[in-house]
């Protein structure tokens, strides 16, 4: 088996892409539904006048929350906070439920402060309940987008783009990549980029790079649309010292997936560079379902959207 071929199949086993196949039990119960209803993107989208509300959730690991609650509480809101930009919004508020003994429980919410802070945004609500039992820690963004972006825009033709900060070092006990001290306040801005993006058309559809690495995260892009891509590792950022399969296995601050008309890509990219941000083309949409990964003229298929699912969300 090839290098190439060795990768592909390490990038379909991880953890956060297993796990996602877990979420096909909304479907089975809630039924397919559309993105409006939901469920299928990062947040779910309510018309509002000339605009979208746009909201989410997430819920962070018991065992992540028991060892680190302070990082925890980072991670509750840098979860939603990039979920929100994945979909074009720029955040408006953050709410939380948080449950367990009362330091685990204080070390979260003052985690979640630190972060709500460094992105601007304020926690306005939620609801604690203190126990000696598992502790457990969720938290909900609110948003507003003026053009949403969804997995339902993608289409074939369209340019993938990678906007990502370089900027960091891995966590050593985790495969998480932060750039909160390289970037600090900027990330701020950095997070509301998308919505500009978003609102100009130079984007269309985006997904954030999140537990499922930047493959699995790709993959769950183009599984509504059962969309393909072959992405060119050959011009893949890559952070300096990070390790090819690392940093396409990790969790990054801020790594977005976007899909861009072909004469809007310049603008995409722009967008990024003025921020002091990187961000490269790095394939092409097409028809046939499979998210395929090229190096120095070889060639694997990581996923075959046309046989199998990630999310098994659609119906």
């Amino acid at each position: 088996m090839s290098d190439l071929a060795s990768l592909a199949d390490h990038l379909r086993g991880l953890p956060g892409v297993l796990a996602k196949a877990d979420i096909g039990l909304v479907a089975d119960v809630l039924g397919g539904g559309d993105w409006y209803a939901g469920p299928g993107d990062d947040g779910a989208v309510l018309p509002e006048g000339s605009g979208h509300v746009v909201v989410g959730g997430e819920a962070i690991l018991p065992a992540f929350v028991a060892a680190d609650p302070y990082g925890a509480g980072i991670a509750a809101v840098l979860a939603n906070i990039n979920d929100l930009a994945a979909m074009g919004a720029r955040p408006v508020a953050l709410l939380d439920t948080v449950v367990g003994p009362e330091q685990i429980t204080r070390e979260a919410l003052r985690g979640m402060r630190w972060a709500a802070g460094m992105y601007d945004v304020p926690i306005v609500g939620g609801h604690l309940t203190r126990t000696d039992g598992t502790p457990a820690l969720s938290a909900f963004g609110i948003g507003r987008a003026d053009r949403v972006l969804s997995a339902n825009h993608a289409a074939a033709g369209q340019v993938l783009v990678l906007g990502c900060c370089l900027e960091g070092a891995m966590r050593p006990d985790f495969l998480f990549f932060p750039s909160f001290r390289e970037r600090g306040a900027r990330m701020a801005g950095d997070v509301r980029l998308l919505a500009d993006l978003a609102a100009t058309g130079a984007a269309v559809a985006a997904k954030d790079v999140s537990m499922a690495g930047l493959v699995g995260s790709l993959a769950m892009l183009l599984e509504p649309q059962r969309l393909g891509v072959t992405v060119d590792l050959d011009v893949l950022p890559v952070p300096d010292g990070v390790p090819l399969a690392d940093w396409l296995s990790c969790f990054p601050a801020f790594a977005f997936l976007l899909t861009c008309p072909a004469d809007r890509v310049e603008s995409c990219l722009e967008g990024f560079r003025d921020r002091g941000l990187t961000a490269q083309p790095i394939g092409e949409l097409d028809d046939s379902g499979e998210v395929r990964l090229a190096r120095s003229g070889e060639q694997v298929t990581v996923f075959d959207l046309t046989a199998e699912g990630v999310t098994n969300l659609r119906r």
